[in-house]
């Protein structure tokens, strides 16, 4: 069994965090919860990139679909008239091309994070992925004021400023797609031995 103090995940600063000026304030808040940053870079991610980062499988496709149709039918909001269908596959082709448009309309921060239970610490670090839900004190919380219904609307991503990887499945998935070994640095930091 790995270390847990050894777990690494994907945290992506996206084009929205990037041009509010948020990047110092998110590696802040990385830093400070006791997770070590092994790998960063500024990119100008590609189509092919971000089509790679996001799952292509149906049932994902799917469930990003009925997240569509809920957040319309919670708002009253008619999604036949506004999209033509309410079909789930179709709704999800539509959501997933405008993550596609999300992440590829300016540059973003790609960082690898180590540390234990990395995954779940950085998922309670940014906060609920729709930002009205995110709690303050979170960066998504405390940061961003987009919603899913005005995202909708505008047939765009919401705006919630940062990815960070769900699961182990995912991290393992999005660390190859993102990182060449050799970008990734090992180093112990000055209270590595204070916090294990």
């Amino acid at each position: 069994m790995k270390n847990p103090k050894e777990e690494r995940t994907v945290v992506l600063i996206k084009p929205d965090g990037v041009k509010r000026g948020l990047i110092g304030e998110i590696i802040s808040r990385i830093e400070k919860r006791g997770l070590k940053i092994i790998a960063l870079e500024m990119i100008h991610a590609t189509r092919d990139q971000i089509n790679d980062h996001y799952p292509k499988d149906e049932k994902w496709i799917e469930r990003l679909g009925g997240k569509t149709k809920a957040t319309c039918e919670k708002y009253d909001y008619d999604l036949k008239k506004e999209y033509g269908t309410d079909d789930l596959m179709e709704l999800g082709k539509m959501a997933r091309e405008w993550l596609l448009e999300g992440l590829t309309w300016g540059p973003m921060v790609k960082i690898m994070v180590q540390g234990v239970h990395a995954i779940d610490m950085m998922r309670k670090v940014v906060g609920h992925t729709l930002p009205s839900m995110a709690e303050m004190g979170t960066i998504r919380g405390d940061f961003s004021v987009d919603s899913p219904i005005a995202a909708n609307r505008d047939k765009r991503s919401v705006r919630n400023l940062v990815h960070a990887s769900e699961n182990e499945e995912e991290a393992n998935n999005e660390i190859d797609l993102w990182f060449a070994p050799e970008e990734v640095h090992e180093y112990q930091r000055s209270e590595d031995g204070i916090v294990f």
